[in-house]
């Protein structure tokens, strides 16, 4: 069982609520916590991108480190832990990107892989004048497998040249090329992310509780061995250790109750706009009414494992056992803190 980070590069992190921390993201406090997982032996930290927040009353993702700079930074200031910065695809093209992870290949040693995200919230990219238009949210996966493609061919050849339905590489040199083949993985779920991720990727992140995460496994794990191939899946959770069962609960509660229903309705907002049905959108409208081990809005729709040490290393016990995940990423209201009481208070007793 691989652990990793989900990487607060955005603006108050995965919750967007008063009861939580409220901060700017900068490159120390990344720093801090990538240095803690990786004391900690935990396995990866993963940055996302964003280039539009949600606003609100705490002003939720408003600010965002660029992803693949600030990966680079923490390669030359880590030795050990797997480091997976996002592309959103519409925002670059394959072979500027192809470069960029060959780069941070190199400072690392071999240590970086790629997140592909495909992009479902149109203000994004509406705002700089790139969104393709709105049969994108039916198209995109075509896209991305594209894009993958091209990707995967200059990473292995140095060279590529591509006439497709998106894209046009004329003899295209990207050189030097990364020392490894480049991990991918894609957080799609809905029945043409799915497929996309059987097809060409290496991990997926799955969104969703325990009862939905064991379908969730057998249909990629299934879908990606009639392609003849394997797909590491990874869920992700929201981890609150406490001193007791009560303590986290309370702060569990709290955080609800001191929920940014303007941001919140702002993300519900964007999600409405998504006509692909099945995916991120469609979870995040669903969540508005989810407990917190479901995922709910408070939590960004993050199911949340939450109780002393011990009811968690159970809880994550019990979770592993009956989905057959590879590995689970985490995020914490405080990461540095609940990274250092996972690592002392609750990876020790972990037999999984």
């Amino acid at each position: 069982m691989k652990f990793g980070v989900f990487l607060p590069n955005g603006s108050n992190g995965y919750i967007p609520s008063a009861a939580s921390p409220v901060y700017e993201p900068t490159y120390q406090h990344n720093l801090d916590i990538s240095i803690a997982a990786e004391r900690h032996n935990l396995d990866f930290v993963l940055s996302m991108m964003k280039f539009r927040g949600f606003g609100g009353s705490t002003g939720y993702w408003d600010s965002c480190l660029e992803s693949f700079t600030l990966m680079a930074g923490l390669a030359a200031a880590t030795e050990k832990i797997g480091l997976f910065p996002s592309i959103s695809i519409l925002s670059q093209h394959p072979a500027v990107v192809a470069r960029m992870i060959a780069t941070i290949d190199d400072i690392s040693s071999g240590r970086c892989g790629l997140n592909i995200v495909t992009g479902w919230n149109r203000p994004e990219y509406a705002q700089m004048g790139m969104w393709p238009g709105d049969e994108h949210y039916q198209r995109r996966y075509d896209y991305a497998a594209e894009y993958v493609q091209i990707l995967k061919a200059l990473w292995r050849d140095g060279r590529a040249s591509w006439e497709g339905e998106y894209f046009q590489l004329n003899d295209c040199s990207v050189l030097p090329i990364p020392r490894r083949e480049i991990p991918l993985v894609c957080a799609g779920q809905s029945p043409s992310g799915r497929n996309f991720v059987a097809n060409h990727a290496d991990h997926q992140f799955v969104l969703a509780s325990e009862a939905t995460l064991i379908d969730s496994v057998r249909d990629i794990r299934e879908q990606a061995e009639q392609c003849e191939r394997s797909v590491g899946i990874y869920a992700l959770f929201h981890l609150i250790i406490a001193d007791s069962d009560r303590q986290a609960k309370s702060e569990v509660e709290a955080i609800i109750d001191g929920a940014d229903r303007g941001a919140i309705s702002n993300i519900l907002a964007s999600a409405s706009l998504d006509t692909n049905t099945g995916g991120t959108s469609d979870q995040l409208k669903a969540s508005l009414d989810q407990g917190v081990e479901e995922g709910n809005m408070a939590f960004m729709g993050i199911p949340v494992i939450y109780g002393s040490a011990s009811s968690v290393v159970e809880k994550i016990s019990v979770i592993a056992e009956r989905t057959g995940i590879d590995g689970m990423l985490f995020s914490w209201p405080d990461f540095v803190g609940g990274i250092e009481r996972f690592g002392l208070e609750v990876m020790p007793s972990l037999d999984i």
